[in-house]
């Protein structure tokens, strides 16, 4: 019996001394807040967020995390629904363990949320939001994939500096975004040295292209411009190949930058090229090649753009924690100060107003897929 109650003893404190370490490590984990969709119309971009999240945390973890503590996801689903972000972020900011929040999907969800992550000094990075007033509404806030300010005036230098072509036509939808995109970039073209020489709006729901392209087509460009969704990009791009105008170079918004792309005929995709907010699964950079095949692995699956950005979003505000610790102002500061960060979606650095300055890729669409332009 006493060697029983001993054995007992013995096992009892293995038991214990093995669950003690497993502990102190829950117990001393950093948490990183995650807002985003997962349920509702943009579900598909939550779980997006949250893999690319959790493949950073799983990396950095297993490389002895951030001075030796693991990192942890907490999420919170904002449904898409800025109202419903105001929660998540109320209840984020409250919980004492987060220190930094990755979020939100749309804009309007992390406008909605900025005044809590402002008052509470914490870092709110979003993969995604691109509006303008985003980042500098507050100096907590920053964002990832570039504004629409810095697209167009990037996609300006590619057309002209890229692709050699000077005379270039702009067809854009005349909404708020198109009109604002289409300036900027027609200024940064004239600023290159080249010229428009022609720009034609058309109002939403506009199914016959026709007319307008003949138009464009007249002031003889070397290439056209489309500020356009996918949606209506299709239907221009076929009707271009109707007219027989496969002469001129396109180039289309990132939207384009699409699977479904290929679903058109050859005709309609011939000169075509766009570009990506950063990420190209082909690109020969070592730190796209690990993310890909480590994606693949974990889940199976191809990763999307936005499980990229995500991806970034962690590795970020790890190197900030990295330099600065865990205070929350602290790690703003350290954020703020990071310099050519080798993200996935390109080389990171942020502009004051909290904006990503990156380059984008530019691609060429082929018969099957799409190339990287060096």
């Amino acid at each position: 019996m006493k060697k029983q109650i001993a054995l007992l003893c013995i096992v009892l404190a293995s038991l214990a001394s093995l669950a003690a370490p497993c502990a102190a490590i829950a117990a001393d984990s950093i948490y990183i807040g995650l807002s985003a969709p997962f349920s509702k119309e943009y579900a598909e971009y939550g779980v997006s967020f949250e893999q690319g999240a959790q493949l950073a945390s799983d990396t950095v973890n297993a490389q002895g995390g951030v001075d030796g503590r693991s990192l942890e996801l907490v999420t919170g689903d904002s449904e898409g629904e800025p109202n419903i972000a105001k929660r998540v972020a109320r209840k984020m900011t409250e919980d004492q363990r987060i220190v930094a929040v990755i979020g939100d999907f749309a804009s309007s969800c992390s406008m909605a949320a900025q005044p809590f992550f402002h008052r509470a000094e914490m870092v709110q990075i979003s993969p995604t939001s691109s509006h303008p007033s985003f980042a500098p509404g507050s100096p907590f806030s920053f964002s990832l994939p570039g504004t629409d300010e810095l697209l167009s005036r990037f996609m300006a230098r590619a057309v002209v500096e890229k692709l050699q072509k000077k005379n270039v036509a702009v067809l854009y939808l005349n909404n708020d975004w198109g009109v604002a995109a289409q300036q900027i970039f027609a200024d940064e073209v004239k600023h290159l040295g080249g010229t428009v020489v022609a720009a034609e709006g058309f109002l939403d729901h506009t199914t016959d292209f026709i007319p307008i392209l003949e138009k464009l087509r007249a002031a003889q460009p070397d290439a056209l411009y489309l500020f356009t969704q996918l949606p209506d990009g299709k239907i221009i791009l076929n009707q271009r190949a109707q007219i027989g105008w496969d002469d001129v170079t396109i180039m289309g918004y990132v939207d384009f930058y699409s699977p479904t792309i290929f679903e058109l005929e050859p005709a309609a995709r011939r000169n075509l090229y766009t570009s990506s907010l950063g990420f190209f699964p082909d690109s020969p950079r070592p730190e796209v090649q690990s993310f890909v095949k480590a994606f693949k692995e974990k889940y199976q699956l191809p990763p999307t753009q936005e499980a990229a950005l995500a991806y970034d979003a962690l590795n970020l505000i790890a190197e900030a924690i990295k330099q600065a610790g865990t205070d929350r102002k602290a790690i703003r500061e350290a954020m703020a100060k990071i310099k050519d960060f080798p993200g996935v979606t390109g080389i990171i650095r942020f502009d004051q107003g909290g904006n990503v300055v990156k380059d984008y890729p530019i691609l060429q669409v082929r018969e099957t897929d799409f190339a990287l332009i060096e």
